[in-house]
């Protein structure tokens, strides 16, 4: 290592298709490759949340933990130190900029690598939630139920962005999604 100061990283909690294992992933080892990314570790939300699936699968987090009661979980998964320039690529893959996920803060408990077995801390991190325009929409679309964690089990279905109907925005997709009965 150089002289050069060490980069300043945000804390980004990921739950669904950026986990190791998932199809957006890929992302987050080529964000590591390049120094922009660095797995923290196995993280779980400090609060319930509503974590939901939206159209093709697609996982949302909920920014409704009063709405959510009982029916929200505190939320697993993966805690990643990002820098601006590995932010600013997750950002443009969650569409900050066009309204279909928006960046919030989030309490979350990190499993401690190397200390004793279950110690953790918690700290705030960010995470890509639902966008507040469509979020309470999406929360009783799911018939007002949130899961646990985004597993292969829950995501089964998942459609990748490329293999989905084209001439729609995904804010239309989503939209039609919503206005559609559950099943």
């Amino acid at each position: 290592m150089g002289d050069a100061a060490p980069q300043t990283t945000t804390l980004v909690f990921t739950y669904g298709t950026l986990k190791r294992g998932f199809s957006n992933h890929r992302l987050l080892e080529e964000l590591s490759a390049s120094g922009d990314a660095t797995l923290v570790g196995p993280a779980v939300t400090s609060v319930r949340l509503p974590l939901v699936c939206g159209p093709y699968r697609v996982p949302f987090l909920l920014n409704l933990p009063a709405a959510a009661g009982g029916a929200a979980h505190r939320v697993r998964g993966e805690a990643y130190a990002v820098t601006a320039r590995g932010l600013a690529r997750l950002d443009e893959l969650e569409g900050v900029a066009t309204g279909h996920y928006e960046r919030l803060p989030v309490e979350v408990e990190v499993k401690v690598e190397g200390g004793a077995e279950g110690r953790s801390r918690v700290v705030e991190a960010i995470a890509y939630f639902a966008h507040r325009s469509y979020a309470g929409d999406l929360w009783r679309r799911s018939g007002e139920e949130g899961v646990p964690e985004y597993t292969h089990g829950v995501a089964a279905g998942y459609v990748r962005r490329k293999d989905r109907p084209q001439g729609q925005t995904f804010l239309e997709q989503i939209r039609v999604f919503v206005s559609s009965q559950s099943s």
